[in-house]
């Protein structure tokens, strides 16, 4: 492992000779954030083009219920974290199968759930407050290998997963019916994609927390929406504006001293400010 990083940081050192990139600290939370923001941001695209941003910010209020249980039953956070995202996940996408209930109510009630769940927990063991905090709201800086080497993992887990069922996720967002017709297996399809999201999004929380990951979905994904004349430029629109956020983020906050999520954040706005702006003045065709 530390072979395979030593590596990775000398290339790093020769393709970007800046001071900024020089602590080791630096190196893992620039790969944390080139791994998870552009793998959010491609699955952000189907979440905006299915009206389900919610969703993501569900299994991410989730995680903090997760993150409680951890502490309060002695288990490692970030498993526990990761397990009940993917359990809430699988579940939301359970009861919205089978319930006439619009998407947003379903998720509404778990996303009301779990907080209130998470609340409970910490009002029971008043010293859980401080174990939370790094949760909260992210510090890619604290990125350990292991950490490193688990979003690298996951992000070529995205990329494959996206390059097999891209397609068919769009087309299931489009008309279940239609896409059943076309082979789609709708329940399977739906699973796996709450799957990827919860994972994705539990992984994304190291790099900016609980309170802005949903944001790493969202803000690239609607940037694209206003540039992008397809699905598949859509993608790459949006994987574009995440590394170039998650770049740009990242060197901002060392000179401006300021969190390194939040400032991220606030690059992927500015790329979604700039992008609303160039569809305002495109001639309408």
């Amino acid at each position: 492992m530390e072979t395979i990083l030593s590596g990775v940081f000398a290339l790093m050192d020769r393709l970007l000779p800046f001071a900024f990139v020089e602590p080791a600290f630096m190196k893992r939370a620039l790969l944390a954030l080139l791994l998870t923001a552009p793998a959010a941001a491609a699955l952000g695209v189907p979440l905006v083009q299915h009206r389900m941003a919610f969703f993501s910010d569900a299994i991410g209020h989730s995680a903090f219920t997760g993150v409680a249980l951890g502490v309060l039953l002695g288990v490692s956070p970030s498993w526990t974290m990761v397990a009940f995202g993917v359990l809430v996940a699988v579940a939301i996408t359970l009861v919205k199968g089978r319930t006439e209930l619009s998407s947003d109510t379903v998720i509404g009630v778990f996303f009301s759930t779990v907080v209130a769940l998470g609340i409970a927990i910490i009002s029971r063991e008043k010293g859980l407050t401080r174990n939370l905090q790094a949760f909260l709201y992210g510090d890619p800086l604290a990125v350990t290998d292991a950490e490193l080497l688990w979003m690298a993992a996951l992000f070529l887990l995205v990329s494959a997963y996206l390059a097999f069922l891209y397609n068919r996720i769009l087309l299931l967002g489009i008309h279940e019916g239609f896409a059943r017709t076309k082979g789609v297996h709708a329940p399977a399809v739906e699973i796996s994609f709450a799957l990827v999201v919860a994972l994705v999004v539990t992984a994304a929380i190291h790099a900016v927390g609980i309170l802005l990951v949903t944001a790493l979905l969202v803000i690239p994904a609607a940037a694209a929406r206003n540039v992008a004349r397809g699905a598949a430029s859509a993608l790459w629109v949006s994987v574009g504006v995440a590394v170039l956020s998650g770049f740009a983020g990242i060197v901002a906050s060392w000179y401006l001293d300021t969190a390194t999520g939040a400032t991220v954040v606030l690059a992927a706005a500015a790329c979604f400010a700039v992008t609303a702006l160039y569809r305002a003045a495109r001639p309408r065709e």
